[in-house]
């Protein structure tokens, strides 16, 4: 495992039982650079929505699991948040929910002198993801995709 993926996975057994304490999901853990500043980042989620008040609580809590299990060598910024109504689709567990909702995807290279697309999504496996678009079913391999994110409707 990469120190990232050790990073997150421990920070995503720390966090867990606090969340089912308080009737909320983790939705992602992230632990990025940015610049020359180190990210982690706890997204969390409950039906409903998140509130300001709910990710101070969780901040709280985690601030001093963070203090004492110190596993963590760089310095960084922390940060608990929404995933927000445009929320990024990284993960299988974000896609299975996400089945029958509209999407935007945008590509690295374009395909048909296109590189963003919107559709519904309609279904994914471990190589691709498949949308209804205006044109019809249309297939992208995982390899392909820049960013995939709930589209946001106002």
């Amino acid at each position: 495992m990469s120190k990232k993926e050790t990073i997150e996975s421990t920070t995503e057994e720390l966090v867990s039982p606090i969340l089912e304490e308080m009737n909320f999901y983790l939705y992602d853990v992230e632990y990025v650079k940015e610049g020359s500043d180190y990210y982690l980042r706890i997204y969390i989620d409950k039906e409903g929505g998140i509130t300001i008040n709910d990710c101070e609580a969780v901040s709280r809590r985690m601030n001093e699991l963070l203090d004492e299990k110190d596993y963590i060598d760089d310095a960084y910024i922390f940060e608990v948040s929404s995933p927000g109504l445009g929320r990024k689709l990284t993960k299988d567990k974000h896609l299975k929910m996400s089945i029958g909702e509209e999407v935007e995807l945008k590509l690295y290279k374009a395909r048909d002198k296109q590189k963003e697309f919107e559709g519904i999504l309609k279904n994914f496996d471990e190589t691709s993801i498949t949308l209804e678009t205006s044109e019809g079913l249309e297939i992208f391999t995982r390899s392909e995709i820049a960013d995939l994110r709930l589209t946001i409707d106002f």
